[in-house]
């Protein structure tokens, strides 16, 4: 069953009254709304307007369903209850005025079944099945079921061997369907049962009948004290639908004959501290059931003058579930209090208040165990109570026991699994409760939910009926203990041994217990050749040297068990084989086509069978192309038409029951090599070529003899033999072949078998000769290591094309020339590397291409290795110029970039003092330098300078590092003033900012009661303020946050003192205050920035200025004001100043100045603006190189090669 919902455990449902008498509500046609979410989320108690109740409608409230009168009394419950003096329990009879009210909520609520079940007829133990079906439609969730049998007994409970729970759902129709199964109906279980069906706020049920035919046997006597015994005390009925035991006579127990006992009488005589002690003693369990009926007879009404209704005798209801207590008043002007163990109760959440008319109602929402207790309500000096008994859930029993079987000695373990962890769980065996002690064998280990019973070293006496118990159901299982059956470990095995070899007869059994041997069914006698060992569980027979006498059929046979190991003994002898007529290798020879017939003599007693396989492949006899054949004496193979596949090595394998022989034969098939591989051209000239190739990945089993060479024109089909003796190499020079047209070769190969056919013919390959040399050689840039060299490429480079470029050099005084580059380059540029320094070379180039190297290009003077002397510059990046801010624990990466030649030396230095670069990891290259933290720290904040040096040439810059956290808590929060609904707080700044500056403070608020905070105040930026719409009567705590630019601070500060609203005010007169001067004199608070523009591309300058009055704006343009220019546009926006030039030229750069002037002051600013103009730099721009590098670049292009820029 699906667990149930909180308005399920909180039902207990009652009979529907009559249709034909209305219910008083109804006739009023008032009854109560819903409580708004406003008066739920304040605590508060619902709204006093009448109107707003006639408002919300007649439909009843979903409240009014979930309460009743307890059902039963709660298990459990201890003598506290029972001794109340002033309680009475209500006997779950609801007045006609509720049942009327349900009845009319109910008419109301949406129908939910789409089929009802319906009555039927069974036979006694025949199966029988109830559905319902719900359309899920318009469900959010799925919809709680409940199965009742009569009024009150909930059959989830009951579900068992005899009762069967079941629910699917369609995904295609969206509908749910429950069943319920009775298994093997009894007589006893016919009668009336109830289907309900709840979802939120709506509700359907419907009633069935069952009948049960085929009875028998008289009906026996009804005896009060087993009519109200447990049901299913070990016996096989445990778990049936009717455990009242008003219906069926039990099976018990042989018990001492002892005088009967009338329980109404010690009930009517006793007291209530008593009624659990007698329920205990005579085994009742339906003691609510009891009472009720004891109620009836001596139940007495008193009439009250305040209350035209009171309240019933006593409530129940489920853990988590709501509660509705209900008077109704005699003078609706009466003041009604409700009060739990004496302490009033206030509206809260939990407790919720309702009047309606004359009636006063009090919800309980969540009852837990400590709402277990007494209530009462008074009105005037009057006052009614009842009791309220929260129960707990019963323990199911989720996993039964198993039935068991085991072996003297071991270690047994029953396990269940219950419904709740660490549940109270009973152990029986054979009905009788097992109590674990220190001497006790038997053991109880809890796990969560399952629960073990461990038995160590079980015994025969420990065979039984073991069962489980909890308070919502029971299980049983039986144990079987018996001795350990004889195993065996290790048996006998069949043997066959070669003549004078050892047997050997071995067997192991699970017992250390002797036994006989026989052989042929007569007793082994032990002699000098044959020997019998027992060592613990092993048995063997040992004979040595086998004889043919020794072979027969051995038993071993354990003594006291009926038990026999078998096993059969032959002596043999192995096979061989005779290959004398063969080589030294066993090689035969065969030439492809022909036919092969092998014939191998072999020998053995008994005759062995011979098997030929190839590659573990088996040859079998028959009719193939390579088959057996098999002889007395002799095996034969046969190959009929020999093929080059089949070169290889036979295998030939005698066998019989003495042993087995092998013997491998390799035959060997001669044929025509394979083609070799496609030739490869490796130089080309202007009518000749070299040309290689490899041998034939096969000879055809005979070495190869030469090779024959063709060549065609590409275009041409007819092939021309180049060579009419053989070629015994590898390569061949081709000649006489045309300039500049296409040639393709092949080759032949030879063996004594024949010619093979011809090879893939080769890639197309033209005649041609070298390229003329390179042009224009020159030198690039010089350092004191490296000599860069840059060329023209050849004026004539032919049909072969170019292929790239070779650079040698050697030094003044030697033709010794190496070569710069390893592998060809295609550019017209290189670095000769590693030079010694004041070192002079000589520098020449070739260009290369298939047909080989050019005549070089030689420099005509020697080079002077020694690098120039350039400046240092740094390029710090537009970002860096300002200061660069990051948050604690983000990384900080840094890209300077430099010039300078030759290498500069690089210094950085933070605050005047060398960087700890344990710290800080500072990466240089030739041409930038990288500052980079991993997680930055507040520490890593401050001013870094960094200088390069280039010999006597040094250049700085600096870079402002600033790292932020979020700020502490504010120092004190003090309340200066609490008037009305209103709180005066002021607080003092944190001592620690986080680096950065305070934007602002959160103020909070927590109701002393529930200490739940909710914020009041966001982004404050002063230090006071004032709290207002309190709640009047609440007493409150506040707390400030900090804010800076990284957010709010981890911890607030409190007010040590609280504020509590007074219901009675008091006037608060406002201060006085003086009028705060706003006056101010104009001040940029976000400076203008130097800007890169494109020419052609509008460009804005932005600056931020605040002042009081509102200062006048005026821009100017290399100390010019801008006045009526087309050209300019001027923005102003909440302090924000911005000047727009469209589309501007080299012309528009400048130095750029905004002035603002009010009547307490002048301020003004400047910026530069470099306008930059070419396809070139635009075109760089968006590749993404940054404008310092761009500029730079531009530069030295400009400088090197004026005439092109």
């Amino acid at each position: 069953m699906p667990e149930p919902t909180k308005k399920e455990e909180n039902e207990v449902p009652a009979p529907a009254p009559p249709p034909e008498e209305p219910s008083k509500e109804k006739e009023a046609g008032t009854t109560p709304a819903k409580e708004p979410s406003k008066e739920k989320d304040a605590g508060t108690t619902p709204a006093k307007e009448p109107s707003k109740e006639k408002e919300a409608g007649t439909t009843p409230a979903k409240d009014e369903e979930e309460v009743s009168p307890p059902s039963a009394l709660p298990p459990g419950l201890g003598s506290r209850a029972l001794e109340r003096k002033d309680s009475e329990w209500s006997l779950g009879e609801s007045p006609v005025g509720e049942e009327q009210d349900k009845q009319n909520a109910n008419s109301q609520l949406s129908i939910l079944f789409v089929e009802k079940p319906q009555g039927g007829t069974v036979k006694v133990g025949e199966n029988i099945t109830f559905i319902a079906k719900v359309k899920a439609e318009d469900l959010l969730r799925k919809p709680t079921v409940k199965w009742f049998k009569g009024k009150w007994m909930d059959l989830a409970s009951k579900a068992g061997k005899h009762l069967q729970l079941k629910e699917t759902f369609e995904r295609h129709s969206r509908v749910y369907t429950f069943e319920m199964q009775i298994i093997k109906a009894k007589e006893n279980y016919a009668g009336n049962y109830r289907c309900e069906v709840t979802y939120k706020d709506k509700f359907d049920s419907c009633s069935f009948d069952l009948e049960v035919h085929e009875s028998t046997g008289t009906t026996p006597n009804i005896d009060i004290r087993s009519a109200f015994k447990r049901s299913g005390e070990g016996q096989d009925d445990a778990g049936e639908l009717d455990f009242s035991g008003l219906l069926k006579r039990r099976e018990v127990k042989q018990q001492e004959e002892e005088p009967e006992v009338d329980v109404w009488e010690l009930l009517k005589n006793a007291k209530p501290s008593e009624y659990e002690k007698i329920a205990f003693q005579y085994g009742i369990t339906d003691l609510r059931g009891m009472l009720k009926r004891l109620k009836r007879m001596r139940r007495v009404e008193k009439k009250s003058a305040a209350f035209a209704k009171i309240l019933d005798p006593a409530y129940q209801v489920d853990k988590g579930g709501r509660v509705r207590f209900m008077v109704e008043l005699a003078d609706p002007k009466l003041e009604v209090k409700w009060y739990k163990n004496g302490q009033e109760i206030r509206p809260s959440t939990k407790y919720i208040f309702e009047h309606k008319g004359c009636q006063r109602i009090l919800f309980i929402n969540n009852c837990q165990m400590t709402d277990d207790s007494e209530y009462y309500v008074t009105a005037g000096d009057e006052k009614c109570s009842t009791e309220l008994f929260v129960r707990e859930p019963p323990i199911m029993v989720t996993k039964q026991l198993e039935d068991t079987t085991a072996y003297c000695g071991e270690r047994v373990e029953l396990e269940c699994e219950v419904s709740e962890d660490d549940a109270n769980v009973k152990w029986f065996k054979n009905g009788e409760e097992i109590i674990p002690g220190p001497k006790s064998r038997y053991r109880i280990r809890v796990e969560g939910k399952k629960h073990f019973l461990i038995i160590e070293g079980a015994t025969k006496a420990d065979s039984a009926e073991y069962s489980v118990m909890t308070t919502g159901g029971q299980s049983s299982a039986k144990l079987t203990v018996d001795l350990k059956p004889l195993k065996i470990l290790t048996p006998l095995t069949d043997q066959t041994v070669n003549l004078g070899k050892e047997i050997c007869l071995k067997c192991e059994i699970s017992e250390n217990i002797t036994g006989k041997w026989t052989k042929n069914g007569l007793p082994v006698q032990e002699s000098d050749r044959l020997k019998v060992v027992h060592k613990g569980r092993i048995h063997k027979l040992v004979i040595a040297n086998a004889l043919i006498e020794d072979e027969g059929d051995y038993v071993f046979a354990p003594d006291a068990y009926n038990v026999t190991l078998p096993a059969k003994v032959r002596v043999i002898d192995p096979p061989k084989i005779i290959l004398d007529g063969l080589d030294a290798d066993n090689t035969v020879t065969v030439i492809a086509g022909n036919k092969l017939r092998l014939e191998i003599p072999i020998s053995g007693e008994p005759p062995p069978k011979a098997i030929w396989s190839r590659a573990d492949k088996a040859i079998m006899e028959g009719s193939g192309r390579i088959r057996a054949e098999s002889y007395p004496d002799s095996s034969t193979l046969v190959i009929d038409v020999a093929e080059r596949d089949d070169s290889g090595v036979y295998h030939i394998n005698l066998k019989n029951e003495a042993g087995e022989a092998h013997a491998s034969i390799k035959i060997k098939v001669v044929d025509l090599p394979d083609p070799p591989v496609a030739p490869t051209v490796t130089e080309v000239g202007d009518d000749w070529c070299i040309m290689k190739w490899e041998p034939p990945a096969y000879d055809g089993g005979s070495p190869i003899l030469g090779y024959f060479i063709e060549r065609k024109k590409k275009q041409s089909s007819r092939w021309m033999r180049l060579n009419f003796d053989l070629c015994k190499e590898t390569t061949f020079e081709p000649k006489k072949m045309i300039e500049g047209v296409a040639y393709e070769v092949r080759i032949f190969a030879v063996n004594a078998i024949g010619i093979s056919k011809p090879s893939m013919p080769s890639r197309p390959f033209v005649p041609l000769a070298v390229t003329s040399p390179p042009t224009l050689l020159a030198v690039d840039s010089v350092t004191d290591t490296t000599v860069t060299m840059k060329w023209r490429p050849p004026d004539q480079i032919g049909a072969a094309g170019l292929d790239g470029y070779v650079l040698e050099y050697c030094f003044e005084g030697s033709d010794n020339w190496l070569p710069a580059n390893k592998d060809l380059i295609d550019k017209t540029k290189f670095t000769i590397t590693d030079l010694p320094t004041d070192s002079k070379i000589f520098v020449r180039v070739k260009a290369i291409n298939a047909a080989g190297a050019s005549e070089p290009k030689y420099y005509s003077q020697p080079i002077l290795v020694k690098e120039i002397i350039e400046p240092p510059k740094i390029r710090i990046p537009r970002h860096l110029k300002q200061t660069y801010i990051r948050r604690v624990g983000e990384a900080v990466n840094l890209v300077i970039p430099f010039q300078g030649k030759p290498r500069p030396e690089l210094t950085w230095k933070k605050d005047g003092v060398e960087i700890d670069k344990n710290q800080i990891n500072i990466r240089n290259s030739e041409t930038d330098t990288i500052i980079f933290i991993r997680k930055a720290e507040r520490s890593h904040s401050g001013k870094y300078d960094l200088q390069v040096k280039v010999d006597k040439f040094v250049e700085t810059a600096s870079i402002d590092i600033q790292i932020v956290d979020r700020p502490g808590p504010p120092q004190s929060v003090k309340i200066e003033d609490v008037w009305g609904e209103n709180v005066a707080l002021t607080w003092t700044p944190p001592k620690d900012d986080g680096n950065a500056a305070i934007t602002g403070y959160t103020i909070q608020k927590a109701d002393k009661k529930s200490m739940e905070w909710f914020t009041v105040i966001e982004h404050y930026h002063r230090t006071n303020a004032t709290i207002t719409e309190l709640v009047i009567g609440n007493e409150y705590y506040f707390r400030v946050f900090s804010e800076n630019m990284c957010g709010l601070s981890e911890d607030a500060t409190m007010t040590k003192e609280s504020a509590v609203i007074a219901k009675d005010g008091k006037i608060y007169k406002n201060p006085v205050y003086e009028d705060f001067d706003f006056s101010e004199a104009p001040m940029f608070t976000q400076p203008l920035v130097n800007t890169y523009a494109i020419a052609g591309y509008n460009a804005t300058l932005n600056c931020s200025v605040r002042g009081n009055p509102k200062p006048k704006i005026t821009w100017m343009k290399n100390k010019v004001a801008i006045v009526d220019d087309p050209r300019y546009r001027m923005f102003s926006n909440q302090g924000v100043c911005t000047l727009e030039i469209r589309k501007p030229s080299p012309y528009d750069g400048g130095t750029y100045c905004c002035k603002a002037v009010n009547d307490l002051g002048t301020v003004e600013i400047e910026c530069k603006l470099e306008v930059k103009g070419g396809l070139s730099f635009c075109r760089l721009l968006l590749q993404g190189v940054p404008p310092n590098i761009i500029d730079s670049y531009l530069r030295d292009a400009h400088s090197s090669n004026p005439e092109e820029y």
